[in-house]
């Protein structure tokens, strides 16, 4: 720290580290590690834990719009710092959670929510973090918030629209609130000042 001054490097573009966690999905525990996502599109859903009150339905609305991110080839993994048999405990006796298709990925030490930079040290928990990873292991969208604001998955889908479209159409941006189908930007001195 220099001149009272933290120095934090980005989020953004940084790398997925190398990892392999247990993880509970559809009645079967099963190991889940970075070369699971090689090459795809992912989505890492970090809560802060099992048996509480917001994060089952955030889970339930991400597992509303789970086919439709299957369907273009981005898989979801929640994660939360609970293990796997509390994933699966939480399964079984809850409605919403029993809905839930995605892998649910334990992280009881932590190791995936400090490398997000989601981990509240004193209460082991995570904050509820949303990235998008690309196919190279890019995070390409990152969003953090406090624990007491759920997230929509709706606006999850239209980012991931949006990230989707920029990777296969380099030199164009997307603007404030663009849908998929909507008009784009190609930046360039023609622009300057007309926006």
């Amino acid at each position: 720290m220099e001149n009272n001054k933290i120095v934090r490097e980005p989020i953004i573009n940084a790398r997925v580290p190398e990892f392999k966690v247990q993880a509970y999905q559809n009645g079967e525990f099963r190991e889940v590690s970075n070369k699971d996502i090689e090459g795809k599109w992912a989505v890492f859903f970090f809560y802060p834990a099992d048996f509480t009150f917001v994060c089952p339905t955030e889970l339930e609305d991400l597992q509303d719009k789970y086919a439709e991110l299957k369907s273009r080839g981005v898989e979801v993994f929640s994660v939360s710092t609970d293990s796997h048999f509390v994933h699966k405990a939480w399964h079984d006796t809850s409605d919403r959670i029993k809905k839930i298709e995605y892998p649910m990925l334990a992280d009881p030490t932590g190791l995936l929510a400090r490398a997000f930079g989601v981990m509240i040290e004193g209460d082991g928990m995570a904050y509820r973090g949303t990235f998008v990873v690309n196919p190279e292991g890019l995070i390409k969208i990152a969003e953090i918030q406090d624990n007491n604001i759920g997230r929509n998955a709706e606006e999850l889908v239209r980012k991931v629209e949006a990230a989707l479209f920029v990777a296969a159409h380099p030199g164009d941006v997307c603007p404030a609130k663009w849908k998929e189908g909507g008009d784009t930007l190609k930046p360039s001195i023609d622009l300057v000042g007309k926006l």
